[in-house]
């Protein structure tokens, strides 16, 4: 048993942001080194050069790399305070190295959530993901009062028929509208469906439409944004460039469940819901290649983490992938595609908490969001965000 309550923290109200930092490359970054791991061979290791201050260790695979001064997220700490840095996120490029990849995901947000009517009944719906029969899956508020074939109508001239009802409080919809002519309908009756955290009683406001999306926004089909994505601007962009670190995009759409709650005490028996998420055949070679010669994963949130691990192949390889994932990482989980972590701070008792616990370490994390939550970092998707080693590299 794995108990909900081991990934529970108390999180000050005032700590959680309802607006981005302007510009949003000014956003805190909280540095976090790994442990000392048994797995990782010594620093003055012959494969690789004796690390200098500063130098973020080499993935084991591959040629060395010439190293660079950075952050010194290989310093040997037996308590986990000294692990953790305070940057802010435009010193990405001095954090990595030449070499390095970062992976991110494209994924575009849509105004996914809508009312509906069913004669007087009013009925709150947010759409989750497109089925490959046409229909949507979506979650439905007083879903008890919906019925197969009822039709709902929204705002916009836009209407769907129930083709299905789950237990869950999940539908399936058929819309009259497809194509073009459904996604400017979407964009007439929907609103953005901002995470119940972020404070807006009038609903998302204009400032929202742009804050809310990355700059890597692409492909339409996201309930949610992809958050760590949100810090990044054409000038921070430019300089990963110069300093030479690789840039890749793979899509993973965020459905509704990111906003479902963990409700089992065992969170073993806990559900992931599936998003669909693609990796081009030319991405994984770019990632593949760099790992190749001797350059770093590092995945630009939790969504491109879950796409990674789910088209890692056996030998650590990454394979192009177009296929759901409902992929569930808690501590125990033995990672094979990614070394480093860009990620916001997490709510407690969720599946992303357990993720990065995975990936750092939980004594590591508790320590770092003690920190974060003590040192005024803002949280949540509009926060800061934090920059995290493998724990067992």
């Amino acid at each position: 048993m794995v108990s909900l309550a081991d990934f529970d923290f108390d999180l000050p109200p005032d700590r959680i942001a309802h607006s981005p930092a302007r510009p949003r490359d000014a956003a805190r970054l909280l540095c976090v080194r790994a442990p000392l791991s048994l797995s990782r061979p010594p620093l003055s290791s012959p494969r690789h050069p004796p690390a200098r201050p500063g130098d973020l260790p080499p993935h084991e695979v591959g040629a060395d790399v010439p190293t660079e001064p950075a952050y010194s997220i290989d310093a040997q700490a037996s308590d986990p305070t000294d692990l953790l840095e305070d940057r802010v996120v435009r010193d990405l490029p001095s954090l990595l190295r030449p070499g390095d990849v970062l992976v991110v995901n494209d994924t575009r947000v849509i105004p996914a959530q809508l009312t509906a009517r069913r004669g007087d009944a009013r009925i709150g719906i947010t759409l989750d993901q497109p089925r490959p029969d046409g229909t949507w899956h979506a979650l439905a508020r007083n879903a008890r009062r919906l019925r197969q074939d009822d039709v709902l109508r929204f705002d916009g001239g836009l209407s769907a028929v129930v083709t299905e009802r789950n237990p869950d409080g999940g539908v399936a919809l058929r819309f009259d509208q497809s194509g073009n002519d459904f996604v400017e309908a979407l964009h007439r009756a929907g609103a953005l469906a901002l995470p119940p955290y972020i404070r807006r009683p009038n609903g998302p406001e204009p400032s929202d439409t742009t804050d809310y999306q990355t700059i890597f926004a692409a492909h339409d089909g996201a309930v949610a944004a992809p958050t760590a994505g949100l810090h990044f601007t054409p000038a921070l962009l430019n300089a990963l460039e110069a300093r030479g670190i690789h840039r890749v995009t793979v899509t993973l759409h965020v459905g509704a469940g990111t906003f479902l709650p963990v409700r089992t005490d065992d969170v073993t028996d806990h559900q992931m819901h599936a998003e669909r998420g693609q990796i081009s055949a030319a991405a994984a070679r770019s990632i593949n290649d760099a790992r190749t010669s001797g350059g770093r994963i590092v995945a630009v949130g939790t969504t491109s983490l879950r796409l990674l691990e789910s088209a890692v192949t056996g030998d650590g390889s990454i394979a192009p992938f177009d296929d759901q994932t409902s992929l569930f990482i808690l501590p125990g989980y033995r990672f094979r595609a990614v070394d480093l972590l860009m990620t916001n701070f997490h709510l407690p008792r969720s599946t992303l908490f357990m993720l990065v616990c995975a990936f750092a370490g939980t004594q590591t994390m508790r320590a770092a969001y003690a920190h974060a939550i003590a040192g005024g970092y803002r949280f949540y998707s509009y926060g800061d965000s934090s920059l995290l080693c493998r724990h067992d590299r």
